[in-house]
Formats: C-alpha cells, structure tokens, sequence
C-alpha cells in the first residue's frame, strides 16, 4: 500500500517513523512499518475556511429526509435538543417617543432566568390591522444599535453610493428600522451579547475569547468555552440562537403582529443569526440573511461557531433548509463575492425542485465593502413587499430621518437599572440553569422508551455523526495468511470505500472451518495488539473464545496499533491551526476522535452483516451468523455509542466502563471527548439505549440506576447482566457471559 506522499510530511510522521523502527511490534502488522493506512482520515483537518459546497437534492422525498437531517444536527449543536424550557419573558417595554409616522420604544426581557435580551421596538403610528413583524439581527459592527457613524465615514459612504442621506446615513440600523416601520411593519432589533445594552458578557469573552479560564475549567460551575460547556453544548452562539428564538416569542406576543407575516433580517454576524433562526423555526415565513451565505469563509468569530454545527454541511445548506419559503441572500466583495456561481445555482434548482423558483433571490453587491448598505437594504425592501403583499412601488427608496442618540434608545436608566456587567458567577449560574434544565427534560425521557430514541438517540447520531445504516461499502483486503495452533490467524485491511476510510484487521478463525458462527470484534486500548500477550500467544479470555469456536476479531481503530508508530497511545488529539483554545473551530467541521473511533466499529459491524452472505467477499471459514462486539479499557465508552446506534446489529455487547464519564473530562483534547458527551444523561445514556438488546455491563456497580430501568421498562431485565467481581477476573467473565448466549 503506497502512502500518499503528502503523509510524509511535517516532523509528527517523522517522529512516529523513528518510533517504528525503534520498538518492538506486538501482534502481527498488516502494513510495513514505514507505511500508515490510506485513509482519508489522516489529511489536515478542515477549518472555517474550507470549501463547503451544496448538493441539491434528486428528489423533494430527499430533501425531505436530508432536511430533517440537518435541522436536528443545528439544533443539538446550538445546545437546543431539547429545546430548552420557555420561562416567562417579562418583558419590559418603555420609554416610547414619537416621530411623525413611527414610534420607538426600548424594550428589555428574559430569553431565560436573569439573561437579559435588550433592545428597540419599532412601529408604525397608524398600524391597519394586524401588520408584518420583522427581526433584525446586526453583526459585528460596535454597539450597532447605539452607534452613529462619524461624519468622515458617513461622507465617504455617500460618495461610494453605500448610503443616501447625511442625516439618516448615520446609522445603517435605525435607517432599517425606520423605513420598515413606515412601510407597516413592527420591528425588533435587538443585541447581540456584549454589545450596546447587553452588558452581562464581556466583548473580550463573547468575541475575543483566547485562552482557558482554569477557574471556569471545573466538573462544577463551569463557564462558557470549558470542555464542560462543550460537553453541554453550550456556547456563545446557542445563547446568541436562543435569544433570537426569544426574539420571535416576544414579537408575536404583540397583538398587531400577523403571525403569517414574520421576517428576519442581518448582515455578517446577523446574517447567520438569520440563517440558523430561519432553519430551525417554522415560524419565521421570510428571511434575508445579508453578506453571509457562502460556500466559502463560513463565519470567523467564536460566536459563529459551536461543535458539531457545520460537520459535512455549511452555511449554503443551512440556508437551503429554509426552502420553499422567499429566501433573500446579498454578496460585497468577501468570502460571499463567487455565491453568484458557487451556491446560489445549487439553491435555484433546489427551488425548481420544490415548485417554487420564484422564492429564491440573489443580490449581487460585488462592488462594495462587508456591509448591510441603502442599496442592499433597499433590495430587502422589495422582497418583503412582494411577497407580504405590502403594496409599495418599487424600488421601494428609504426616506431621510433625524437619528436618535445613544441616550434616547439606551434601554437602561434610573428607573431600569441594568444588570452586574460581565459578572462570572451569572455565567456560571446560567449555564447550570440550562443543564439542569435539560436534565429534567431527558430524564423524563428515559422513562418512555419511544421518546428515549427520538430525544437521546437522534442527539447520539448527530454527536456521531454516522448511523450503521451510513456506514457505507466495505470490502475486505486480504494481507497474510497463518495457521496456528488450533486456529487460523488471517491479517488484512477493511477497506470503508465510501468514506475512504481503512482498518488493519487481525482475524482469528477456528480451525473448523463452520466454528460457531459467531464473531467477536475484540477491542481495548492498543487495537488489534490487545489479543495478544507480550510474548505473541493468545490472552487467555481470547484463546478461550476460539477454543469455543468463536471468530475474533481484533483491529486498530483510528490513531490506534498502525496508525501510531509502535502503537503508542494518543495522548492529545490533533486541532486545526487556531491560537485560541475554542473546541468549536475544531470539532465544528471535524467529528471528534471518539466519533471517528465509532465509526470504525459501525463499519466493522457493517462488514460482518456482509460476511452472512454466501458471495461476500471474506474467507468462507469466517462466515458470520452472529456478531458481538467487546470493549474494554477506554473503548467501553465506544461500544456503547456503537451499541447505541447499531441497536440489534450487534447481537451481543459486552462494555466496561471503569466508571468513565463525559462530564470528567479537562481537556477537550483529550481522546475520549465527545461534544455533548455529558448532556445526554453521560455515558449512562448512552448504555441506556442498548435496551432491550443483550448487555454484559462492568464498572457501573451493582445497581446502575438509568440503565436498569429501561432495560425493566422494556421489559427486557433478563437481558441485562452486571458484574461487579474483581477486575482481573472481567475478561473470563465476559467471555463466559458470551459462552453461554447460544446463538
């Protein structure tokens, strides 16, 4: 197997060759030393600069079905699977003045107990009827809400055609604001965290965060950025999603708002704000996300990305989940200045797809800056009257106004004081409100073993990443050949061609070529080196199951065995090159090590349901009837969540656990980190969802609480079986368990 010679690159591979060569192999290899696996996996990791392209859909059926994908894979990520108890808003709302045709009020609410989403309201003074109700989300620009541009900006905007009026130019927010009420419309802008009037976050931590915080690194009272957060998916950008789900509650608890004519609206930073609102609530019937939509730079801030989000999707696709409702998109010159050609051609036809071709609009803006501008602005405008019906001639033209100061739109005051500004025991108390909270809602869940599989299941495949049934085209390669003592040792390599993704493989088959039928994926720490003793015979609890006629099988599952030179154990997963230590540029476009690892057991699992029928391509001695699959050390943890998705697929699991949990972890380096790893009731319900499926459970004591009532809430107790003995006594005791589960 020729290695791609961009894998010789760089000092790691030529540390891990110095390895190879200086110790000794354990186990037989498959590749020479010299060579790592072909596999897809071993390229540079991607970032938010990739190339992030949208396939259309062949059919509505598959748009549907990949639809419901993405939209579940958006909300778990965003902390909002389940999506968070809605306590009262207790909104405030004060302080109106009047101008000729509109009013402005401030406003201040809670998304959640103490957050406070701060804001102005705008409506027009005459309203008929009920009326369209427009969310407007900035971006980065400093204080947007509050600020007024200086007069040297404002000239040089006017004489580049950005911006019309010398009065009204100053501030490109409240322009929106003020044309959108004089066409009829209620209008919530609102701030992003840290910005303006929203005080309780720091800029440096919202948007500049660098480092880890030991004080907010902690199993308890965590902060935001912590593996803790990420292991709860909670970030800056899901408190940003829940304040605009907030957002929309507050503007259809006005009376005169139509709730079938409501709209959002941003630009950069607003613009993806836009983009995951409008995918993931139904109530939003137009949406128009500025300078942002781009298969290209999908978001630079730390508050534009959150673990899990963007794997195998981006910001086009996010978009497309709005289809066939009126979707508006504008370019400048930055990363959306070739959507003309890459993305929006893709949204056309998924449109025609849908019957609506017509809902689908492209502004191009090529010719100025990164900005939300009277031309752009203008284009926004026409959208929203054609298709709410409003009336106007277009182009409809902004109108010059008179902008309001800082003071007088500036929500707090004597009689409204504002919150503890960038207070760290809110932000710890706040993300324990939302894990407390979710808690309650997935126990509750783990009680109905229907709801167990929608809730905990589907957030399982997202943090995943793979289901068995996506596990893809398996071949079998074979390498060598060698008849031992009662058994016949075959090494070769299985081969995911459809991930491009390849596994050394040891493969143990009893010497009667029928055995028993079944085969055991035998895995721990060191990989397929695990079923060997040091002196290269069988362990004892391995021999045993092929003196019962039992295949084993042994491998190296990503950076495992030969994938390390000498097998070493990773002690540190690989980051994409980003100097701030934020989980989410990394693990928002890669799936984590302990994703990846699953996935090898799925498409292990895979080939073996191969290998039942007579023209698979696998020596015919190793033909499988039943498959268990057995972890130990730190790939107990992997079991469970192979167990989890593969479900009766994997006939038998044996999993111990040595007590392992998610919410443990310091380090989102470390191997075993899983994005939202601790949400889902940990590990615990992760085991929970091997019901009602044969289980031989260790390292969970005597009486593991969850995982016991659903395997007694399916009526399934029987097939549940804990051991408590010694741990050197574990490996004879599993294989004794599986010893006497006949087939």
């Amino acid at each position: 197997m020729k290695l791609k010679q961009s894998l010789f690159i760089g000092p790691a591979f030529l540390f891990w060759l110095a390895m190879a060569t200086s110790l000794p192999a354990q186990g037989p290899r498959v590749l020479r030393p010299d060579h790592l696996p072909d596999d897809l996996r071993l390229q540079p990791l991607k970032d938010l600069n990739g190339y992030f392209p949208f396939v259309p859909p062949a059919s509505r059926t598959d748009w549907e079905t990949r639809a419901a994908s993405v939209r579940r894979q958006i909300l778990v990520s965003q902390g909002l699977w389940p999506m968070p108890t809605k306590t009262p808003l207790n909104a405030v709302i004060h302080g109106r003045i009047e101008r000729e045709d509109y009013t402005v009020e401030k406003v201040y609410f809670e998304s959640a107990p103490g957050l406070f989403v701060t804001g102005n309201l705008y409506r027009p003074k005459s309203p008929r009827g009920r009326v369209p109700g427009v969310l407007f989300a900035h971006g980065h620009w400093k204080d947007a809400r509050l600020s007024l541009e200086s007069e040297a900006s404002l000239r040089a905007e006017i004489a580049t055609g950005q911006e019309r009026f010398e009065q009204g130019g100053r501030s490109r927010f409240q322009s929106m604001c003020v044309q959108l009420a004089r066409m009829g419309c209620v209008v919530w802008q609102w701030d992003m965290l840290s910005d303006s009037d929203a005080v309780q976050f720091s800029d440096a931590v919202v948007h500049r965060f660098k480092t880890q915080r030991p004080e907010m690194n902690t199993t308890t009272r965590w902060g935001l950025y912590s593996p803790q957060a990420e292991a709860h998916l909670q970030s800056v950008m899901g408190l940003h999603t829940w304040n605009a789900v907030r957002s929309l509650d507050f503007l259809l608890s006005l009376p005169e708002v139509d709730p079938d004519r409501t709209a959002i609206t941003g630009a950069s930073g607003g613009g993806t704000q836009t983009m995951l609102l409008a995918a993931i609530d139904p109530r939003v019937r137009l949406a128009f996300p500025a300078v942002m939509v781009s298969t290209a730079m999908q978001g630079g801030c730390t508050c534009e990305n959150a673990s899990l989000l963007r794997v195998n999707t981006g910001n086009v696709e996010f978009a497309a989940l709005f289809a066939p409702k009126p979707l508006g998109m504008t370019t400048a010159n930055d990363w959306t200045r070739e959507m003309a050609t890459k993305g929006f051609p893709e949204l056309k036809k998924l449109y025609a797809t849908l019957d609506a071709p017509n809902h689908v609009m492209l502004h191009r803006g090529e010719h100025f800056p990164h900005n939300y501008n009277a031309v752009s602005r203008s284009a926004f405008y026409a959208w929203l009257n054609r298709h709410f019906k409003l009336g106007f001639e277009e182009p409809v033209i902004e109108r010059d106004f008179t902008p309001l100061s800082r003071e007088q739109l500036s929500v707090w005051d004597a009689r409204h004081p504002a919150p503890a500004a960038h207070d760290p025991d809110f932000e710890r108390s706040l993300l324990q409100w939302f894990a407390a909270d979710a808690e309650m809602q997935l126990r509750a869940a783990a009680t109905n073993p229907d709801r167990l599989r929608r809730e905990l299941g589907g957030a399982v495949e997202v943090m995943i990443g793979r289901t068995l049934a996506g596990a893809g085209l398996v071949e079998w390669h074979p390498s060598t050949e060698q008849v031992r003592d009662g058994y016949v040792e075959r090494t070769g390599l299985v081969r995911n061609t459809t991930h491009r993704e390849e596994l050394p493989v040891v493969w143990l088959v009893p010497e009667n070529a029928r055995g028993n039928g079944r085969t055991v994926v035998w895995l721990d720490d060191t990989g397929k080196s695990a079923l060997f003793a040091s002196d290269g015979s069988l362990k004892p609890a391995v021999r045993q199951l092929v003196k019962q006629g039992t295949a084993v099988l042994g491998v190296d599952l990503f950076f495992q065995g030969e994938f390390l030179a000498g097998g070493q154990p990773l002690s540190k997963t690989r980051s994409v090159p980003e100097l701030r230590e934020f989980a989410g540029y990394t693990f928002g476009y890669n799936p984590s090590l302990f994703a990846q690892r699953t996935h090898d057991i799925l498409t292990l699992v895979s080939f073996l349901h191969q290998t039942r029928a007579p023209a698979a391509a696998a020596p015919a001695s190793a033909t499988t009837r039943s498959v268990a699959v057995a972890g130990f050390g730190q790939s107990g943890p992997l079991v469970a969540a192979a167990r989890a998705l593969a479900g009766s697929a994997i006939d038998h699991a044996v999993i111990v656990t040595n007590g392992f949990r998610f919410g443990q972890l310091l380090n989102f380096r470390d191997p075993q980190f899983l994005p939202g790893g601790a949400k889902y009731l940990d590990l615990p319900g992760l085991l929970a969802l091997s019901a009602p499926f044969p289980l031989w459970l260790a390292g969970e004591g005597a009486e593991p609480e969850l995982i016991g009532d659903t395997y007694r809430t399916a009526g399934k107790s029987d097939q549940l079986t804990v051991f408590t003995g010694p741990a050197p006594q574990t490996e004879s005791a599993a294989v004794a368990w599986l010893g006497k589960h006949p087939l």
